[in-house]
């Protein structure tokens, strides 16, 4: 086999499911016939539960949380499983009422659960940063803030095989060879060939831009530009947090954006090996200046407080959520929400990212936001259940 062709699966395998690393050894001619295959279990399981089942939530919460969700309708009337109820949801008056009716009338409750039967998982937070920078780089602002590689070159996997649906390769010719795209450290060192976005005057604010998908970066003048995912390296996310913790730096548990913004200020000459422990790199696009929410991966607004970032291959896109958890602070946080985000460090089975809003105040929650929690999807009644895929014994996914 081609030396270079197994450095590149070998590459794959810390970023691709299951079934694309058996696409990859097919076509690598190793069909690994002799090895037995693993045992496998669902992602997550759906549990059938009662109205009455639902923890309490307050009316202001249910108005704000099902107005969140219908927003996204315009996205979805066309959609097999959604379209019906959110045509159906159209005329529902906006009281607490009228809402609990509608939804009761037309959804069934399932409780999501993790292996062994687990209604627990964890419960984070995410929001839109305002970083100051510039449109030209300055000598205060000179952290490049790229977009799409001119150079990467991105393989629809599901073009050819319909359940790699959503899967896809990136990288960038070398010859005839498709090699993996350069990761974060690469880049940071060497550039690359892309328009530049914006310049920013911190590199771990760029980091936390990455993170968070979207921001906007405040410029000189008094303007806002806003700016939004476009697409990634390639590279599997690995969170900055868990190399400090492995380096003896911090406690897992008090890892927060906080404490690593402090760490980063305490150690300067470190900050590169901290940003190149994450060989994820996100590429950004200009949006147009707008108060409005961010959009998430639905292409709507995001509503502060009532949508959130999740796994789509265990809750679809368009979906509606009870979530009950707490705040950092201790208190009960129990709401309806809508799924109508993703995010390449929300994977799991009980598994959600709150969006808390824009600026300073959201960004403080969203960074201590570490939390167990439950959720309920409400999903229309008589639609078939999703589809969940099997994952290995031996990579359950932990909340």
């Amino acid at each position: 086999m081609n030396s270079r062709f197994t450095a590149w699966r070998r590459s794959l395998a810390r970023t691709l499911p299951i079934a694309t690393l058996s696409m990859v050894a097919l076509l690598a001619g190793c069909t690994g016939g002799d090895k037995q295959q693993p045992k496998t279990h669902a992602l997550a399981t759906y549990s059938a539960a009662t109205w009455e089942a639902l923890p309490a939530v307050s009316d202001s919460d249910l108005v704000a949380g099902f107005g969140s969700w219908r927003s996204a309708c315009t996205r979805l009337k066309a959609d097999p499983v959604w379209g019906g109820t959110c045509a159906a949801a159209a005329n529902v008056p906006q009281t607490a009422g009228d809402i609990r009716g509608f939804l009761k009338q037309n959804l069934d409750v399932y409780g999501l659960r993790a292996a062994n039967d687990n209604p627990n998982g964890l419960i984070t937070g995410y929001y839109e940063p305002v970083y100051p920078g510039s449109l030209t780089q300055t000598a205060a602002a000179n952290i490049p803030v790229y977009g799409v590689p001119e150079d990467m070159i991105i393989v629809a996997l599901d073009s050819l095989y319909p359940e790699l649906k959503g899967k896809r390769l990136r990288g960038r010719l070398e010859g005839r060879v498709l090699k993996p795209y350069d990761d974060a450290a690469t880049i940071e060192t060497k550039g690359v060939k892309a328009p530049v976005v914006a310049w920013l005057t911190d590199p771990m604010n760029l980091q936390f831009l990455q993170i968070q998908g979207s921001g906007r970066i405040q410029l000189d003048s008094g303007r806002q530009l806003r700016i939004a995912y476009a697409d990634q390296n390639g590279h599997p996310y690995r969170p900055i947090g868990r190399w400090l913790v492995e380096q003896g730096e911090l406690k897992k548990e008090d890892v927060t954006m906080g404490a690593i913004s402090a760490w980063a200020k305490a150690n300067p000459s470190r900050i590169p090996q901290l940003l190149g422990s994450n060989p994820s790199y996100v590429f950004f696009t200009r949006n147009p200046d707008s108060n409005e929410g961010p959009r998430g991966s639905l292409n709507v607004p995001l509503t502060a407080g009532y949508s959130a970032a999740v796994d789509r291959k265990v809750i679809p896109l368009g979906s509606l959520l009870w979530l009950s958890t707490t705040k950092p602070d201790g208190s009960a946080l129990v709401r309806p929400v809508a799924a109508q985000d993703t995010g390449g460090a929300i994977a799991g089975e009980v598994r959600a990212d709150l969006f808390w809003g824009t600026g300073e105040a959201a960004g403080q929650l969203a960074g201590d936001m570490k939390q167990q929690g439950q959720i309920w999807m409400l999903w229309p009644k008589g639609a078939a259940l999703p589809q969940v895929p099997q994952v290995a014994d031996a990579e359950k996914t932990k909340p």
